[in-house]
């Protein structure tokens, strides 16, 4: 089977090597399609995402078709909240992030943040109807217990085996943010049923991930793409790679003279 995948960076900085392990991991597997998750107001830059495909045309990686930009696109996603909200699936929270990390009984998700309390979950109605009309800022979460309860048992298939998910850990997972008009999971999985990907390739880290986008795809009825997870590239520390630490942007390798084909090199070219 032919797949068709994608390579999805955010244009939050410039690529670097670990960019480059996820690009050449995704084009070794299929068609591969580009997207630029840009829907962080505050930290994308125009400047970055002009710069991504000049980054992998120099690695010899050409993305097929259009360049599929999410901030493009966002009244599809508030179409797709509008679905979730009219079944009962989703409610407004008002809680800041200081008010989940006081609750002393918060657990930690697989994201590494508390896992949600379910306040404004049982918040009184008058309340939240009050607070709405206030015009009071708000995040839309998903109602966990529901949503599994209409899903029923998932799986994600990832090279041939099936593995049991797990979206419970994520809590109730936070859909559409206070600062941007949808989240990661809901954009990142509406986006590959839209673009026909039939194999969503990630870093090992984000394996979670898939565990609540098999939830919203079949909440929503949306195909089933398979997965693949690859090993993260690491600094010296044991760390992976990231722009918040400074890792080394393929601008920074491409101008001190490294070849492109010494960079794929150290990005781990190959099966991985």
């Amino acid at each position: 089977m032919t797949h068709t995948t994608r390579f999805a960076p955010s244009p939050t900085g410039y690529l670097h090597l670990g960019h480059a392990r996820a690009a050449l991991f995704a084009w070794a597997r299929g068609t591969c399609l580009l997207r630029l998750e840009d829907i962080d107001p505050g930290r994308c830059r125009p400047e970055y995402a002009a710069a991504i495909p000049e980054d992998l045309a120099w690695l010899g990686l050409h993305a097929h078709g259009a360049v599929r930009v999410q901030s493009a696109h966002l009244p599809e996603y508030r179409a797709v909240l509008d679905a979730l909200g009219a079944r009962g699936l989703l409610y407004p929270c008002f809680c800041t992030r200081a008010d989940i990390a006081a609750s002393a009984a918060a657990p930690h998700g697989p994201d590494g943040a508390p896992v949600y309390p379910g306040t404004c979950r049982v918040l009184d109605p008058g309340v939240r109807a009050e607070r709405l009309a206030r015009g009071d800022r708000h995040a839309l979460r998903l109602d966990m217990s529901q949503a599994m309860a209409l899903a029923g048992p998932l799986t994600y298939l990832e090279a041939g085996q099936r593995h049991p998910c797990y979206p419970a850990r994520f809590g109730d997972a936070v859909l559409a943010r206070k600062d941007a008009p949808a989240s990661y999971h809901l954009c990142a999985t509406y986006d590959d049923w839209v673009q026909g990907v039939t194999l969503v390739t990630r870093g090992e880290d984000l394996r979670p991930a898939a565990h609540l986008h098999r939830l919203l795809q079949a909440l929503m009825g949306w195909p089933e793409p398979e997965y693949a997870h690859h090993a993260l590239l690491l600094d010296g520390t044991g760390r992976r790679l990231s722009k918040r630490d400074g890792a080394v942007t393929l601008r920074a390798l491409r101008e001190a003279g490294v070849s492109a084909c010494e960079v794929r090199r150290m990005a781990g070219e190959g099966p991985g």
